[in-house]
């Protein structure tokens, strides 16, 4: 399966929730892919640690080849590095992204990494793809989702967090209807919870009642994360035994158990892509 973390609204645990959910569908067996396509690059700096200043190729690299006539899906295959991690692999970003976003928009790319994707894991194998997403909806973003089965949605619980859940779904059925019509949000993924707070609990509540799918179990406010990005070691290899790391465990597993059921289900046959916003130059 291969699911885009998005959310527009900035430190809702994004990078946190991608590198250590991919962790611990590692852990229980699948072969994991991380892409990180947010130009601060933390993803990447979380699970490569010291080797991230040794990276010859990142998504940049993809993304100019996608630029010229070089064959871009093999152009992928080099910015796939293997962390210390069993089963764990990832593309890192770098601070470039930014600067090329314009010339990437203007070529209409949005497709080209989703294709690439798809001859990665056809040749590597990989069972779950997770797409770490910049805090905004741009080209990179917008690939993700147009890359992707399934997205998460990362809810931190605090006042504007459930605006920011009603634009990510607007964005999403948007995607869906005009070119990816597989594409859903499979679930809310609250952080930073504290269950001896009011707000909260009113406020998931909200979200239920609207049928908005929240995920269980949620998961808990801890010191613990803090640590594990300083070591650079996601909870499932740095504290395999605490509370928060067996609740990113459980929710890896329920979605591992998700891409069961949804490998027996006949895939519907997907509507082409409008041919403008693929159109090469």
């Amino acid at each position: 399966m291969k699911r885009a973390v998005f959310n527009q609204k900035g430190g809702v645990g994004k990078t946190s929730i991608t590198c250590n959910l991919a962790a611990a569908m590692a852990k229980l067996g699948r072969k994991v892919l991380v892409v990180d396509l947010d130009s601060q690059a933390n993803t990447s700096k979380y699970l490569l640690g010291d080797r991230m200043d040794r990276v010859q190729a990142t998504i940049v690299d993809f993304f100019n080849s996608t630029l010229s006539f070089r064959l871009f899906q093999d152009s992928l295959m080099d910015t796939i590095y293997e962390t210390e991690f069993p089963n764990l692999f990832v593309i890192p970003a770098h601070d470039s992204l930014k600067e090329l976003q314009p010339k990437l928009e203007g070529r209409y790319k949005i497709f080209k990494l989703g294709e690439a994707i798809d001859v990665a894991r056809e040749k590597l194998g990989f069972d779950e793809v997770l797409f770490d997403t910049p805090p905004a909806l741009n080209f990179y973003s917008m690939s993700s989702l147009l890359a992707a089965d399934r997205v998460l949605i990362p809810f931190d619980c605090d006042a504007f967090s459930e605006d920011a859940v009603d634009q990510v779904m607007i964005a999403v059925n948007e995607v869906s209807q005009d070119h990816r019509p597989d594409l859903r949000v499979e679930g809310i993924v609250v952080n930073h919870y504290q269950s001896q707070a009011k707000l909260p609990r009113t406020t998931i509540e909200r979200l239920i009642n609207k049928g908005l799918p929240v995920l269980e179990p949620y998961l808990t406010s801890s010191v613990i994360m803090r640590e594990s990005h300083s070591e650079g070691t996601p909870l499932p290899f740095y504290k395999p035994s605490h509370k928060l790391t067996l609740e990113f465990m459980a929710l890896a597993q329920k979605l591992i158990n998700a891409d069961t059921d949804h490998a027996r289900t006949p895939t519907p046959v997907a509507r082409r892509p409008k041919k403008s916003m693929d159109a090469e130059v």
